[in-house]
């Protein structure tokens, strides 16, 4: 009997390793034929390798991951994987599309799979209303979807971490990299500030320097040095954040 198949499509590596070693576990006998590290490639993947299933990072470079579906529906049936938990998923509520938060937690992604397995002897369905659908609820109709970064892959020392966004407490640039600073460690990344600042929720990140952006729930307190210039200060941490005139209006109520 054939082994049913997939491809995993993520443009983090790490991502890719953790899904397929998390699929190893909740489905032993599912075989990963091809991964694609942008929505592109996860199209052309599908039609050279025609797997059962397609794991979709809803954000991904050159083409989302609801494009890719677009252009996929029909062809395999479809999953997608995501780092961001906020946007309305009422378009899976019908049945014919999943989705995994990631990184994956195996009982979730057990779910998935049982539910896999009870379509695989059915026809991929036709997904374009629903992917209209979702494309609506992601991106207001734009057809751009819009999410927020809810973890940050980062060098800790020799090795690479992922870090939910709720545990930092702040991101400072320091010469070519930026630093990632939590409560129990301090670990580096290449993406600037500006970068950083596209890509964090507004809500939860505020920039308070050109080069200092700190998670609003973290702050303890603001108050003013001998130079009248307001400081921040963050549970956990000792450092004192300069906050520049640009940002001060931030703290006007406090």
């Amino acid at each position: 009997m054939r082994k049913p198949t997939a491809l995993i499509a993520d443009d983090e590596r790490l991502m890719r390793d953790q899904l397929k070693l998390r699929l190893a576990q909740a489905w032993p006998d599912l075989l990963i034929v091809a991964e694609a590290s942008n929505g592109l490639e996860a199209v052309a993947l599908t039609r050279a390798h025609e797997p059962d299933i397609v794991f979709l990072d809803i954000r991904m470079p050159e083409m989302t991951g609801v494009e890719a579906a677009r252009l996929i529906g029909g062809l395999a049936h479809i999953v997608f994987v995501t780092a961001y938990d906020q946007y309305a998923i009422e378009a899976f509520a019908q049945g014919a599309l999943d989705y995994v938060l990631k990184p994956a937690e195996l009982e979730r992604l057990q779910l998935t799979c049982e539910r896999l397995q009870g379509r695989l002897h059915t026809e991929p369905p036709q997904i374009d209303s629903l992917l209209a659908t979702l494309t609506q609820r992601l991106g207001g109709g734009t057809g751009t979807v819009r999410e927020y970064l809810r973890w940050i892959q980062a060098n800790v020392g020799t090795s690479l971490r992922l870090i939910p966004t709720q545990d930092i407490l702040f991101f400072r640039a320091d010469d070519k990299y930026t630093r990632v600073q939590t409560e129990q460690f301090e670990a580096l990344i290449r993406k600037p500030i500006k970068e950083l600042v596209e890509e964090l929720d507004p809500a939860e990140f505020w920039q308070i320097h050109r080069s200092t952006l700190v998670r609003v729930n973290a702050i303890a307190q603001v108050t003013r040095n001998a130079q009248s210039q307001q400081v921040v200060q963050v549970n956990g941490h000792p450092e004192k954040l300069e906050v520049s005139r640009a940002y001060s209006h931030l703290f006007k109520h406090m």
